[in-house]
């Protein structure tokens, strides 16, 4: 398949459709039903769903025994079939059908113009306005599994998947309505079974809270199944004799809003979204309580029997529809971003603050650079000793000027220690530093400018051994300040330097979460107006490990770390989809095109100045993930099997051999190096997304 497809990195595309009902009248819905399955066929999809009782109209009640009405539906449901024998989209759509001297409340699941399967209603709702079992016979009274229906013999009953040939992730089993809204529904056992894919023709009736409460539903249950969740009700069309329709139609996914319908329309409409069935699959895979469901509920899933159809994704489908967060580790939402930073500060206080009660230590010991992370470290250090009722002042904070501190930096440090209120100093390492340069014989020491890896670890190297000594002394606790990124990256110093203290507040926060919870910090006013502008000014400083002096005095670093390991931005994302999903690398490229491609979908904060918000070529994700690649599998793992105790903040995951990370110190990045050159191309396609 074309790099630019979706489907070629494992997202299904599928429409929820709500055509305008047209009571009692199957000839008609037939061709409504049409129309919507001809558009989401255009549109690349792989499946199509439709209300419950879309060719009949769910709210006719005794109706439904009339023959002629019945009839009707046989006849509609015929021409349907006729007529969409050049359609490859899967359609599911429900009727009234009439099997063995009992009514069933059905979806109807075909493809071009075959059945694959007929699915009945489990539950049937006999309460306050329902009374289904009126008209119906449930699922659960029949021991069929097939049918002579329309001149084939089809599968019949509510334990059948769907899955596609030779696509192993695109597997969906069928509920109705009510199905849904019980203790168990059928499609949990389905799930465990292997659909990826949940679907529910609905024709939920509108009451005032009740779209509220279908999110929660759908949420809850594509969560608890790590599963996609399609839910289509009826709209336009249904009596209001007694109620009244809203066509609400949601895509869910593990838990996530994908897509949502206008509710309320007049008209006949589709939802079209790409649901990621391969990260579901891999996240299944990772959360081994839903294998242990699958082998308790073994009885219920060994029921279940799978129906295959031919599925061969269309070239014309490319891009993306659904919005892929340019940085995933930071919500684009206001609100859900203010409260993002509030728990991530609480979770780093209540980490610190534990580890300071269990060693009965109460002071801490802190190397502050005028940086990122020095600058969210000692934050969350002063709002340590808040909690803890401790003064500031307990709070040791050390600027170490070398031979490249530049004024800026060294300035920040000082006014934001000062505007904290800690015990400020300054310990010049240059002369400790001169001395190890002349025990090691380096030819710095003989004023030759050599600015080596050993001229920059020394620095590096005599930072952390004034802290540890200075800890000692004081009878204080390192904080540590390299954050997950650096770790990711391979950017911190072994052993010494932004990798070693006695307890690291920001080891699982990324560069560019570190930025907005400083960011926060400003915004939200926790701290003064003279804070806030040094909070500032940190932003917008360079990021550099100022080990190298620059050519035109201190004024700015010589060294832009961006340059050497790739924007934080991008490379944050990188890392979020290998790290968290662990995707190839294919498709992480394929995304970030999606996400951060001169047509990127993904929301740009409304903290981001204009000419802050950048944008990247294949080309570029390319050249970065390359690098990403190699120096996070190949040459920075040792470092992390040796990092200091540090909380997990969020699901994006940690790095710590102790936690969401193992892996050899000594493999090479070769299969993932090579399946990026084998299969992402130098440029973009100019027809496709990027």
């Amino acid at each position: 398949m074309d790099f630019h497809s979706p489907y070629r990195h494992g997202f299904v595309r599928v429409g929820l459709c709500t055509p305008r009902v047209c009571l009692a009248d199957p000839a008609a819905n037939a061709r409504e039903t049409l129309k919507a399955l001809r558009d989401c066929h255009a549109r690349g999809a792989a499946l199509a769903l439709f209300p419950e009782l879309g060719l009949s109209g769910y709210s006719i009640d005794d109706l439904l025994h009339q023959d002629a009405l019945l009839q009707g539906v046989l006849e509609g449901l015929t021409e349907l079939l006729a007529t969409s024998r050049d359609l490859s989209t899967v359609g599911i759509v429900g009727a009234p059908l009439r099997f063995g001297g009992h009514l069933f409340n059905c979806a109807v699941v075909f493809q071009s113009g075959a059945i694959l399967g007929v699915v009945p209603k489990t539950y049937l709702p006999n309460y306050r306005e329902f009374y289904e079992k009126r008209h119906f016979t449930s699922a659960s009274h029949t021991n069929r599994t097939e049918a002579d229906f329309l001149g084939q013999i089809v599968p019949f009953g509510n334990h059948l998947l769907f899955a596609a040939d030779g696509v192993p992730d695109i597997t969906f089993h069928v509920e109705i309505c009510e199905d849904v809204w019980t203790p168990i529904p059928p499609s949990a056992h389905a799930a465990l079974a292997g659909a990826t894919i949940l679907a529910n023709l609905s024709a939920s009736n509108i009451t005032t809270g009740k779209g509220v409460w279908r999110h929660q539903l759908c949420a809850a249950h594509s969560g608890r199944c790590i599963a996609a969740y399609l839910y289509a009700a009826a709209g336009w069309g249904e009596s209001t004799t007694d109620m009244a329709w809203d066509g609400h139609a949601i895509a869910y996914e593990n838990g996530r809003l994908l897509a949502e319908s206008e509710r309320f329309r007049h008209d006949s409409h589709t939802t079209l979204v790409d649901l990621d069935c391969r990260q579901l699959v891999q996240d299944r895979m990772r959360l081994t309580s839903f294998g242990d469901s699958a082998r308790i509920h073994r009885d219920a899933v060994a029921r279940m029997e799978t129906v295959t159809f031919r599925w061969d994704p269309p070239d014309h489908a490319r891009g993306l529809l659904r919005a892929i967060e340019r940085f995933p580790y930071v919500p684009s939402g206001q609100t859900e971003r203010h409260e993002r930073a509030a728990e991530v500060y609480n979770i780093q206080v209540s980490g610190l603050a534990q580890r300071l009660e269990a060693t009965g230590i109460r002071k801490l010991v802190i190397g502050v650079s005028g940086g990122l992370d020095s600058t969210q470290a000692l934050i969350v250090s002063a709002k340590t000793m808040d909690t803890l009722d401790l003064p500031r002042r307990d709070i040791l904070a050390y600027t170490m000027p070398g031979f490249a501190t530049t004024a800026g930096t060294r300035s920040n440090a000082h006014a934001l220690m000062n505007a904290l209120g800690v015990s400020a100093r300054e310990i010049d390492i240059v002369p400790s530093s001169m001395q190890m340069f002349r025990d090691l014989g380096h030819p710095f020491a003989e004023e030759e400018a050599e600015y080596d890896v050993t001229f920059e670890n020394v620095q590096a190297g005599e930072r952390t051994s004034h802290l540890f000594r200075l800890a000692n002394h004081n009878d204080a606790l390192v904080v540590g300040t390299g954050d997950l990124s650096e770790m990711a990256l391979g950017w911190a110093t072994y052993g010494v330097g932004d990798q070693m203290s006695h307890y690291n507040v920001n080891g699982s926060v990324p560069k560019t979460l570190i930025q907005h919870l400083i960011r926060w910090n400003i915004h939200s006013g926790q701290f003064d107006e003279a804070t806030g502008a040094v909070l500032q000014r940190i932003l917008d400083t360079e990021i550099s490990p100022e080990l190298v002096p620059g050519g035109d005095g201190d004024s700015q670093p010589a060294q832009k770390t961006e340059e050497t390991i790739g924007p934080y931005e991008l490379q944050d994302f990188h890392l979020y989809y290998i790290s968290r999903f662990g995707h190839a690398p294919s498709k992480v490229a394929w995304l970030a095109l999606q996400a951060w491609g001169d047509r990127g979908q993904g929301a740009w904060p409304e903290f981001l100045a204009e000419d802050a918000r950048n944008e990247y070529s294949l080309a570029e994700i390319k050249h970065w993930l390359n690098v990403f690649l190699f120096r996070f599998f190949q040459i920075s793992q040792f470092k992390r099997t040796a990092v200091p105790n540090s909380p997990k903040v969020g699901s994006g995951g940690s790095l710590s051999p102790r936690g969401d990370w193992r892996a050899p110190s000594d493999a090479p990045a070769t299969v993932w190096l090579d399946e990026l050159a084998r299969n992402v191309p130098d440029q973009s396609d100019p027809k496709g997304s990027g």
